[in-house]
């Protein structure tokens, strides 16, 4: 039989993919979805994220969850997996970036960026249900505390989050989009948001985007990995991908399109152009800037573990508060809900320093110092409940490359890995969130703790990995021009993190989606 046609196959379905499903879908093309992971119900999510077979996506050995740790030589990245993508496990929180992003990075110039995006902003808060929390946590007042301290007590606010508050644990029809969308349930602060709402609150797209998207004709094939894009004689595309469930006998599959759209997360998309450019018969002429300015938001993710046994720390939604350290720094508060304690496991001292010697005698010192601290951080009965972790951002930028070898990390294998580029690399320690993490334990009577991957090996986590696929005048400067067109090859586009141009400095899902309505907006209707 021949292969199935569409007028677009999408590759990846978080927040570019899904705004590319809907709004093409809207103006009359026939769309498919491929997705490498699984569809999740609210009842299919995890308690914890002790159960690893449904929260870690390691389908090596089949664990088909929807968080995926991805461990490179100069970063490590959390991301997400499923028919969803990243909004299955991120924290809800939707801010706008400063005026600074929209004029730095290889796209300054060549659109007014903020003026642009402003409209299709306010349309992706609306489409994600953006809401200003509506309560206050523990974790929330000791960050209030620290900001009064510092003196800028009016830079500390509630954050604004894709949460259904309404009543607690009542159900209603929806809410959002006239009844057309699913019912929806109030959120009870059980601080689940980032291992999989089973509550139905959390506002992600299988609820807004897809769900509407799914109405009009869109076609998803999830638990399928796409591994290989070529151009068809006399134009178009032919897409071809691999079932990505079972041990053994994975099922080729091949479809055409007359256009593709890129939209797996920086991970997916960066790792399958890079592969695409070195194959003949893939996309060689992909730009030479292709992996290139990969970014986070030069970020700092610390715990804070208290000894005391008074305070829940896990309640609420999974970010609640943002604290403006500086003009261009902030701090937010993260939780886990009670009982997901699974991070413990990978939890070192929090010791900074230039060298591994340096920081693990600084966690070695911290150990004698507070033996029972350290002792009461790693045997806390319940490390969610009384952990905060602070994460820091700052729009200071910081560059790397992405390319494919064969490294230990991926198993000799060619896969993809970092490398680093010109500018300066992004930093596993900052001495601000530092001291800002140390102001909260001594409020608390808690220990500040990192990563053992960061005080070990000084690598930095980022939840935000950016770029690689960035905007750029020319194929010299970037992979896709300003309407997110892949340079040399009509018909291709990026609509996800790959295509972020410079480092928002926030959580960056709310720019992506407003990148990516901007982008399908140049698209015209489907002739008849």
């Amino acid at each position: 039989m021949p292969d199935p046609h569409y007028d677009f196959v999408i590759i990846g379905s978080g927040f570019g993919g899904s705004v590319a499903g809907l709004r093409l879908c809207e103006k009359g093309y026939r769309v498919l979805m491929v997705e490498k992971g699984r569809r999740f119900a609210a009842a299919d999510f995890p308690k914890s994220n002790w159960n690893l077979v449904d929260w870690l996506w390691m389908p090596a050995i089949q664990f088909r969850g929807f968080f995926k740790m991805t461990f490179l030589p100069h970063v490590t990245v959390f991301s997400g997996v499923g028919v969803g993508g990243g909004s299955l496990v991120y924290a809800n929180t939707l801010p706008v970036p400063k005026a600074a992003f929209f004029t730095s990075g290889s796209w300054a110039g060549l659109a007014d960026w903020g003026a642009e995006l402003a409209v299709h902003y306010a349309t992706a808060k609306r489409m994600l249900g953006a809401a200003r929390f509506p309560g206050v946590t523990p974790g929330d007042l000791v960050l209030q505390e620290i900001a009064r301290d510092m003196g800028r007590a009016g830079e500390f606010e509630p954050t604004d989050v894709a949460v259904y508050f309404g009543e607690p644990g009542k159900t209603v029809p929806d809410p959002y989009f006239g009844g057309e969308g699913p019912d929806r349930t109030g959120c009870n602060s059980c601080g689940g948001c980032m291992t999989g709402c089973r509550f139905g609150a959390k506002n992600t797209l299988d609820k807004n985007y897809l769900w509407l998207a799914e109405k009009r004709g869109l076609t998803i094939v999830a638990n399928t990995e796409v591994d290989g894009v070529s151009e068809r004689p006399g134009g178009g595309y032919t897409v071809r991908a691999a079932t990505s469930t079972g041990w053994f006998g994975k099922q080729r599959v091949h479809y055409t399109a007359d256009n593709v759209v890129f939209a797996g997360g920086v991970l997916g998309t960066v790792d399958l152009l890079l592969k695409l450019k070195e194959d003949p018969a893939g996309l060689p002429r992909l730009s030479p800037r292709t992996g290139d300015f990969v970014r986070t938001n030069s970020e700092s993710l610390i715990g804070v573990t208290s000894a005391r046994r008074d305070t829940d720390y896990s309640t609420g939604v999974a970010i609640t508060s943002i604290f403006h350290t500086d003009a261009h720094s902030h701090v937010e508060p993260v939780r886990y809900a009670k009982g997901s304690g699974f991070f413990r496991l990978l939890m070192a001292p929090h010791a900074g320093g230039s060298n591994a010697f340096v920081r693990l005698g600084g966690a070695f010192a911290s150990m004698l110092r507070d033996p029972v601290g350290m002792l009461k951080m790693y045997f806390v009965p319940d490390w969610a409940r009384y952990t905060q972790i602070l994460l820091y951002m700052r729009t200071l930028e910081g560059t790397l490359s992405f390319k494919r070898a064969r490294t230990p990390l991926t198993g000799f294998r060619k896969g993809l890995t970092s490398a680093l580029a010109d500018a300066k690399a992004p930093e596993a320690f900052i001495p601000e969130a530092t001291d800002i993490a140390q102001r909260f334990a001594q409020k608390v009577g808690g220990t500040p703790c990192s990563l053992v991957s960061e005080t070990a090996l000084g690598i930095p986590s980022t939840a935000h990995i950016l770029g690689g696929a960035c905007i750029g005048a020319t194929a010299a400067d970037g992979v896709i021009d300003a309407q997110h067109r892949v340079h040399g090859y009509p018909g291709l586009y990026v609509c996800d993190g790959s295509a972020i141009s410079a480092n928002p400095g926030v959580n960056p899902s709310l720019s992506i989606t407003a990148m990516a309505e901007r982008a399908m907006s140049f698209i015209p209707e489907r002739s008849p």
